[in-house]
């Protein structure tokens, strides 16, 4: 246990532990970003936010966009000041300095990442069963595939951020080359007059809703394929001189990212018709067979397993990342913290965490709303952090750090609470499953105190210089 401070105030120190290993330089953490803000979220909703808004689908892919923005230049002001791995944890624990409060967000960034790599996982294994035929329908067929692939996950995070980047980097060209596709099959079919362009400005609203209303709606469901920038910041430790390197590559990422969704929009509906698109949950291959019906659909299969693989695997990667971070930040207990001497990695956490997502596969398996409910959680999230960027510009640091314009924070703080709010139009199920996970967290701190006062244990003030593992290797 690191240092803890006792009933008679001494202190018990234990050995240093070995710092994590610093191997992302720009194009590794570029790749990372793209690979982590590309994923299941472009496959599968484009059909749905369709339905909500008809041929502008790519209008609330663009507000979505541009939110992200505003709140990543807090992000980049914060991750350039405090180059550590604990990510909002650490923001939050810096700006307001109460522990449970901490806790809390720190517990929701974990659950969204989790919970959405489990998801992943079972439609990996879902995707696989498809290209294969394997007719692995029933539900236990899905969960041992799914489990078996977690795992997996969890060997190749364990090896290093090395080995798990390389495989991002491998994952992410086959994801992007899918979009790419159906970027240039969109393309060709407008060049050769096939499909309908006069489509990008239709609105299609209900009759009980306004076209401004329907478009926050909509932005409600494409903002969730716009989250995974903020996991980046968990990495931080791990790159080669981040406070100089994040704020070009981050905002890099995503307007790559963010022209990417727009355009893959433009094509989807171009080639299909709003009402055809929102129904089912493969949208994309619906334009590949509109727009080029000679194109083999079974490599469409691949690209979406793939892509969801992606997104399980940096999930992971963020979760553990967070564990440790916590760790050091004493939020949670300092086991969590453990490097492993050889690899340099945070096995424990990525035990703890591995073994989280087995349970969620097991006992909960599909949850309803996952997407918007992620969306919801990160943008509770997002709002505190654009709140403790405006807190923490009192503190000053040694080095130079990227500093954004304080009008930037405001206006992110506002939109991105303004989003979580039931006037948007989202789904009240949403609220209940953000409801019961928050209500965990709530229970572990509980617990956690209880066990403190029991054994007679509080937790120091985190050393916050050292925070991450910094000193010396074993």
């Amino acid at each position: 246990m690191t240092d803890v401070t006792t009933g008679s105030n001494s202190a018990v120190t234990a050995p240093i532990e070995p710092s994590l290993h610093r191997v992302m330089g720009p194009w590794l953490l570029l790749l990372f970003i793209v690979g982590d803000i590309l994923g299941t979220g472009i496959y599968a909703l484009t059909g749905q936010v369709a339905k909500q808004v008809g041929g502008v689908v790519w209008l609330p892919f663009l507000v979505a966009f541009i939110v992200a923005v505003v709140t990543a230049m807090s992000y980049l002001e914060l991750v350039t000041k405090y180059p550590k791995a604990a990510g909002a944890a650490l923001y939050t624990h810096k700006a307001f300095g109460i522990h449970f409060i901490t806790f809390i967000v720190a517990f929701t960034v974990m659950c969204s990442g989790i919970t959405s790599a489990s998801t992943a996982s079972r439609a990996f294994a879902a995707n696989l069963s498809g290209a294969f035929q394997l007719n692995l329908e029933t539900g236990i067929g899905i969960t041992l595939v799914a489990l078996a692939f977690m795992a997996i996950v969890a060997i190749v995070n364990f090896r290093g951020v090395g080995e798990s980047v390389k495989a991002n980097v491998v994952l992410t060209v086959v994801e992007l080359t899918g979009l790419l596709i159906i970027i240039f099959i969109g393309l060709w079919a407008i060049v050769g007059g096939q499909g309908d362009v006069s489509r990008i400005t239709q609105f299609a609203t209900s009759p009980d809703s306004s076209i401004f209303w329907s478009i926050m709606a909509a932005t409600t469901l494409a903002f969730f394929a716009m989250v995974g920038f903020e996991d980046s910041v968990n990495m931080a430790e791990e790159c080669k001189d981040p406070s100089k390197i994040f704020p070009k590559v981050l905002l890099i990422g995503l307007f790559i990212t963010g022209g990417i969704y727009v355009l893959v929009s433009i094509s989807a509906i171009t080639l299909v018709s709003p009402e055809e698109l929102g129904v089912g949950e493969t949208p994309l291959l619906k334009v590949v067979q509109a727009g080029a019906p000679n194109f083999p659909l079974w490599i469409f299969g691949f690209i979406t397993m793939f892509a969801v693989a992606n997104s399980a695997l940096i999930n992971m990667l963020m979760a553990s990342r967070l564990v440790y971070g916590m760790s050091r930040e004493r939020v949670l207990p300092p086991l969590l913290g453990k490097v492993h001497a050889g690899r340099r990695t945070p096995y424990i956490a990525i035990g703890f965490t591995t073994l989280l997502a087995f349970a969620l596969i097991t006992f909960v398996g599909e949850v309803p709303a996952l997407g918007g409910t992620t969306a919801l959680l990160l943008l509770f999230v997002f709002t505190v952090v654009n709140i403790a960027v405006l807190i923490l510009r009192r503190e000053k640091v040694a080095h130079e750090h990227f500093r954004t314009p304080t009008f930037l924070p405001v206006l992110g703080a506002i939109s991105c609470a303004f989003f979580a709010g039931p006037w948007t139009g989202r789904d009240p199920v949403q609220y209940k499953i953000a409801g019961v996970l928050i209500g965990v967290g709530v229970l572990l701190w509980i617990v956690t105190v209880l066990v403190n006062r029991a054994t007679g244990v509080a937790p120091a003030e985190p050393d916050m210089e050292a925070l991450g593992g910094d000193g010396p290797v074993n």
